[in-house]
Order: structure tokens, then C-alpha cells, then sequence
């Protein structure tokens, strides 16, 4: 079984927020600039590819943008906090 790269094991100013910091969001991905909105990831995977897993079953923003709770919280490792947030 592959490990997940942890955020932790990526070079600072190669992680997500610190580059929304450093570069402005235009800079950013919609797979990073969700991981940020998710906040963490699952010991399986970490938030960048649980955003990516996310974006691929909604087939990007578009189909995102109207998903319900119900439908979010049913992807392993969303439960209601992270629905929510993406949700907001």
C-alpha cells in the first residue's frame, strides 16, 4: 500500500497555503485552493488528493458548485465539517 504525502512533507513554500500567501489564489489550482477549504485529508490520502478525488467525482466546479450534503458526505473522508465547509 502506497503512503500518502503529507503536507508536512512538502517544501513550505510549496504547500497550498503558504503559496495563497505568497502568490495570491490566482496562483493556485481549484484542487489546492479546495485542499485549503478541507483542511485536512485522511490517513489514506492527504487533503490535495482527497480535493483531487473530489473534483474528479463532480467532474470539476461545475457539478460541485450545486452538490448537497448528502451527496458530499457520502465520499470517504467527508463528513459534515468538511461538507460544510465546502458547501460555504
Amino acid at each position: 500500500m502506497n503512503e500518502a504525502i503529507k503536507i508536512k512533507d512538502v517544501p513550505r513554500d510549496e504547500r497550498p497555503r503558504e503559496r495563497l500567501l505568497n502568490q495570491g489564489a490566482k496562483f493556485l489550482s481549484n484542487k489546492e485552493l479546495l485542499a485549503i477549504l478541507i483542511g485536512s485529508g485522511t490517513r489514506e490520502e492527504s487533503a490535495l488528493d482527497l480535493s483531487a478525488r473530489i473534483l474528479m467525482h463532480f467532474e470539476g466546479l461545475s457539478l460541485l458548485k450545486d452538490a448537497t450534503i448528502e451527496e458530499l458526505t457520502a465520499i470517504k473522508g467527508i463528513g459534515e465539517a468538511k461538507g460544510v465547509s465546502i458547501l460555504a
